[in-house]
């Protein structure tokens, strides 16, 4: 799933928002990166993580060396996963809301919930990795995705993202089990905790 030219256009203006919005108040969210991550982004890795100002949370991330490469997002909360390319990876960070932008919208996501998630991630930062159990499961994403990725390619992306998003996951066991199914309720009860006029329709 690639970006149309109205979704291209919407995210511009999204981003555009968050830029401003994070000069105000500070719009932040962490990308807690692997080793081997880190040393192709060449960014430094706060050691105090600023909270997130974002629905979703923090991130978990590490390089897949497959041809062409690519990075895997994991997000905390939910283990929702995003697959974007890796280079070039000093931009990674800049690239990561876009990427997002696309499984969001492939999980038909609520647009007002899609919206002030754009907006929330004014400014990224990257630290250590920190969980055992999300490392966990970002090496079982990339076992199971490689097949697919191997037939589908870079293009194919999104759409292996959300086949992963169905996978059942250890850490979602006290839950609901699956990542989209947890995205779903995050979602949910985001809605619920907006007045109605910041719904969609």
């Amino acid at each position: 799933m690639e970006l149309g030219s109205a979704q291209s256009s919407h995210f511009t203006q999204l981003r555009c928002t968050s830029l401003c919005f994070a000069k105000y108040s500070a719009a932040m969210f962490t990308v807690r990166a692997t080793r081997k991550l880190l040393d192709r982004v060449k960014r430094p890795a706060v050691e105090s993580t600023p909270d997130p100002t974002t629905a979703l949370g923090n991130w978990y991330a590490t390089a897949i060396f497959w041809k062409p490469q690519v990075a895997l997002f994991v997000n905390e909360g939910t283990v929702l996963p995003v697959l974007m390319p890796l280079a070039p990876a000093t931009t990674l960070m800049e690239r990561f809301p876009g990427a997002l932008l696309q499984v969001l919208l492939a999980h038909e996501v609520d647009r007002a919930f899609v919206a002030a998630e754009m907006v929330q991630m004014g400014d990224g930062v990257y630290a250590r990795t920190a969980s055992r159990s999300l490392l966990g499961i970002m090496n079982q994403f990339t076992h199971d995705s490689r097949v697919m990725y191997e037939r589908l390619g870079p293009s194919g992306l999104p759409g292996i993202a959300l086949e992963l998003a169905g996978t059942p996951c250890s850490p979602l066991s006290k839950g609901h089990a699956f990542p989209d199914l947890e995205l779903r309720a995050l979602v949910s009860q985001w809605l619920d905790d907006q007045p109605p006029d910041r719904r969609s329709s």
